[in-house]
């Protein structure tokens, strides 16, 4: 098995005990990652030192440890707010 469907299987399996429920869990992979906060509105600079800035920040605003590690956590919860805001936008253009 490769290292991406190994990412996909442990994400799956710890956003069941989390509380991911729905839609599949997220991948965890950095281009995913830089998708989840694009769709919150933020740009991440392509480099990983940017993108470990933006997960830290994000994981202090939420409560998370901050080890800048886009773990199972943080990307349940990147993807909670993302699917969140494309709602309210939804909403926003629906009025």
């Amino acid at each position: 098995m490769s290292a991406r469907g190994m990412l996909s299987v442990v994400g799956t399996a710890v956003g069941g005990l989390i509380g991911w429920t729905g839609d599949p869990a997220p991948a965890a992979d950095p281009a995913a990652v830089r998708d989840l906060f694009a769709q919150l509105g933020l740009t991440v600079a392509a480099d990983d030192d940017a993108l470990t800035t933006a997960v830290r920040r994000f994981q202090a605003r939420v409560g998370l440890d901050t080890d800048g590690v886009a773990g199972p956590r943080t990307v349940h919860l990147l993807a909670r707010y993302a699917k969140e805001a494309h709602e309210l936008r939804r909403l926003e253009y629906a009025a």
